[in-house]
């Protein structure tokens, strides 16, 4: 779920109590202006504190749960550590080596590129994927990132 979408969730509730969008504003402490924008879908941010506040004053719930499709995150990983490669990543390759944390010098600038360019919701979703093909812990595989990106000088400072 989306700010947009918690936004006409908002909006009806609202029009549900009766109330009208300065009654509600001045209710959760927020301007009329920011529950238009929210409920037009036009707001780009709400801090978390004032969203969560503003959903218990109108008695909704915000439930967190995994998403429900796979994304495939070793084979996404290993399309997007070959795109500057005339050789590509096999996913199963990637697993292994995610798993044991060793890398072949034929792989290194592979996974250099990924540990530097990937979206994070890549590599946590390989990670996850690679725990579970290998019967091993994530964080065993996290382990051997972190000492990659040390070892690669990966200017990424979610490594550091």
């Amino acid at each position: 779920m989306n700010l947009r979408e918690i936004g006409l969730k908002v909006g009806q509730r609202r029009t549900d109590l009766g109330l009208s969008q300065d009654r509600l504003a001045k209710l959760c402490g927020l301007s009329r202006s920011t529950i238009h924008h929210l409920e037009k879908g036009t707001l780009n941010d709400l801090g978390a504190a004032k969203l969560l506040a503003l959903l218990s004053l109108l008695g909704l719930d915000v439930i967190t749960q995994e998403h429900s499709k796979k994304h495939h995150g070793l084979d996404m990983a290993s399309k997007t550590a070959s795109v500057s490669y005339k050789t590509k990543l096999q996913s199963n390759e990637l697993s292994h080596s995610l798993a044991c944390g060793e890398l072949t010098d034929s792989i290194y600038p592979h996974v250099a590129t990924l540990l530097d360019e990937a979206p994070l919701e890549i590599i946590v979703s390989a990670v996850e994927e690679a725990a579970a093909d290998n019967h091993i812990a994530p964080k065993l595989i996290w382990k051997n990132i972190k000492r990659w990106a040390h070892e690669m000088n990966s200017p990424r400072a979610v490594w550091a």
